[in-house]
């Protein structure tokens, strides 16, 4: 059974996640990864979702405010021997059910473009838009968004 914790950055279990999706992440971006890694900074961030398997760590994701009314969905993150249960679904709604909650009316995210993630991302009600403001010009990203009900 997954249990969702909302929490925020300092939570030891999502820093220790999100170094092991650093790790993957500057394996798959080769070059470009320090381009996208100054953008991932994860130091003040109040939105955080752990996902736990009994008391183990197997997810984590969060948002964050980008504009008035859009939150960025950011550090979205399944380890690759527990991908595939649904885990990164369940901590997917539970960040869109926090930002409405929170007031905003749509996310938006940038993902690898010829990752798995998109699939989720789309069976998840997210459309592909034009890349947005750091992503503009980056052939590796695709960026999505879903309005909020």
């Amino acid at each position: 059974m997954i249990r969702l914790l909302r929490t925020d950055s300092t939570n030891a279990d999502f820093q220790k996640l999100v170094k092991s999706l650093d790790a993957y992440l500057a394996d798959r971006d080769g070059d470009d990864h320090a381009f996208y890694d100054q953008y991932n900074k994860i130091d003040t961030i109040k939105n955080v979702i752990v996902a736990y398997e009994n008391e183990t760590a197997v997810g984590c994701g969060a948002f964050k405010e980008y504009e008035k009314g859009t939150a960025e969905i950011k550090r979205m993150f399944v380890p690759e021997d527990k991908r595939g249960q649904g885990i990164a679904s369940k901590m997917l709604s539970e960040l869109e059910k926090w930002a409405l909650e929170e007031e905003f009316q749509k996310c938006i995210l940038e993902t690898v473009a010829d990752s798995g993630a998109v699939i989720l991302y789309k069976k998840s009600g997210y459309k592909i838009i034009p890349n947005y403001g750091q992503y503009a010009g980056m052939e590796k990203s695709c960026c999505m968004e879903k309005i909020l009900k």
